[in-house]
């Protein structure tokens, strides 16, 4: 009587699959935050032990089943979640009530030298220009001024296509509002993290906040100073504290 090998009816799945579904499952478990980088395909095979093609391949699943994404720098994980450190509260500029335009609100921008302060904060070259946003915002009847200063680095134009096309049409009397400014950051990428510093101004009733934002690698992206007139306008901060237990 003739022995027969048994079958497997689930043949192992290939190397870059699996490469790719372990990777997947890092990504699941927060090794690597929505928004953030992934290391280069060199230290991918080298940690999964496999050769850059495999790895290639690996990626190219993700991307089309939609984990991943990919620009000019290399990919990034588009699992659902904001980025690490840029809660969707984050509007730009500082000071903005809403996401939304509205009135008593304007917005320009300017190629011009920014103060010194911003340009120190921004590694620019004393007196070299770069784009700024001057905005002002006030409540029906002129009540609760605000106004904001935004300097963009040489890092933010570079690297984000949207602002630098405001290069040329930076005249300082055109409506710009920038309110995607902060969307078209991530979209190319980067990861953002801000800190904001307020004080109160003496001898007025002014607060002062100051929100410098820099990206995955530390840099520099852009800086914006905001006065709020305290006699007529709060500025309020959300926070969502952790879950006890």
């Amino acid at each position: 009587m003739a022995r027969t090998t048994p079958h497997d009816p689930s043949p192992r799945p290939p190397l870059y699959r699996r490469v790719a579904d372990q990777l997947l499952a890092e990504l699941e478990a927060g090794t690597v935050p929505p928004g953030e980088r992934l290391p280069g395909e060199r230290r991918l095979a080298e940690r999964y032990g496999v050769s850059r093609e495999t790895v290639r391949q690996a990626l190219e699943v993700l991307r089309r089943d939609g984990r991943l994404s990919t620009d000019r720098r290399g990919s990034h994980v588009a699992l659902p979640g904001p980025p690490a450190g840029s809660p969707a509260p984050l509007v730009f500029p500082v000071g903005a009530r809403s996401a939304e335009p509205r009135t008593g609100d304007r917005g320009t921008v300017v190629w011009a030298p920014p103060p010194p302060e911003h340009a120190a904060a921004l590694g620019l070259v004393p007196g070299r220009p770069t784009l700024m946003h001057r905005f002002t915002s006030a409540a029906a009847g002129g009540d609760g001024r605000r106004t904001a200063v935004t300097s963009f680095s040489a890092v933010a134009l570079a690297e984000v296509e949207e602002l630098a096309r405001y290069r040329d049409r930076a005249d300082g009397v055109a409506r710009a509002q920038l309110r995607r400014a902060y969307d078209w950051m991530r979209r190319a990428g980067l990861t953002l993290h801000h800190r904001d510093t307020i004080t109160l101004q003496p001898d007025t009733a002014s607060v002062r906040v100051v929100r410098r934002v820099h990206d995955q690698y530390a840099r520099p992206l852009e800086i914006t100073d905001l006065l709020v007139d305290t006699r007529r306008d709060a500025l309020v901060y959300e926070f969502t504290l952790p879950a006890a237990g």
